[in-house]
Formats: structure tokens, C-alpha cells, sequence
């Protein structure tokens, strides 16, 4: 007899695929998040979502808390880490609303995220997206 009642991905899945999408990513820019913390939430908190301006937390799949690369000074000493939060729960939503497949999506949404620690434009994001899924 067939299962049908799954659950849906847990954090831990949601982690698993986010971490190989950046062990996936070309070598020069692995090298540079190593100092990078991966959260996966439920939902952004309401501080996250006021600063944004987003008043619905299913419109917030993930963010970059952090300075960009080329922005960092040997001043930085005493900063928190430098994070990327993805949020289950929006990410499951776009999921079923989408029809896109969950890792191709938890990738869009890591390697959006690590394109702003990087600075990158969205030409770059999707040229560093194109990158990861060549690998």
C-alpha cells in the first residue's frame, strides 16, 4: 500500500539541499563563506520583516544579513557573523504554488542570498545559479 500522507520537508531537508548547492558553487566562491552561518527558520521575524517592509511572512523566502564582501574592513572586529536565514514555510508555500522542484528552489534561494554577500547583481546571481547547477 502507497503512503500518501507525507509530511512536508523539514528544516533539516531544507539544510541538506542548501548545503550542497553551495558545496556545488565554483571553488573561488566557496572560499569566501566559510564564516557564513546557514539558519533555516520557520518564518522571518517580525524585526526582519518591518525593516523590509514586508507585512505577509510567506512573501520572505530568505535574506542576507550581513555586509558584502567588498564592503568589509579590518574595522569589522565585534560584528555578528555574517547569516543567511531561508524560511521553510514561505519556501514550502512558493514550493507548492510554483510547481518549481524544492531543490531547484532552496538553490534559487541560497545562491540569491549568497549573491548579496558577494554584492552580485541579478545578472550574476543567475550567471553564479547557472554556474552551480553546471557542476
Amino acid at each position: 500500500m502507497a503512503q500518501t500522507d507525507q509530511l512536508p520537508p523539514d528544516a533539516d531537508t531544507i539544510e541538506s539541499i542548501a548545503r550542497a548547492t553551495i558545496a556545488g558553487l565554483p571553488p573561488e566562491f566557496r572560499a569566501h563563506l566559510g564564516d557564513v552561518v546557514l539558519i533555516v527558520e520557520e518564518f522571518a521575524d517580525d524585526e526582519t520583516l518591518d525593516a523590509l517592509g514586508i507585512e505577509d511572512p510567506f512573501d520572505l523566502s530568505g535574506v542576507y544579513h550581513g555586509r558584502p564582501v567588498g564592503e568589509k574592513s579590518s574595522m569589522d572586529s565585534g560584528t555578528l557573523p555574517d547569516r543567511i536565514h531561508l524560511y521553510r514555510r514561505a519556501i514550502l508555500d512558493e514550493w507548492i504554488a510554483t510547481g518549481v522542484g524544492l531543490t531547484a528552489l532552496v538553490a534559487h534561494v541560497t545562491i540569491h542570498e549568497i549573491g548579496h554577500h558577494f554584492g552580485l547583481s541579478d545578472a550574476d546571481m543567475h550567471a553564479l545559479e547557472a554556474a552551480a547547477s553546471d557542476r
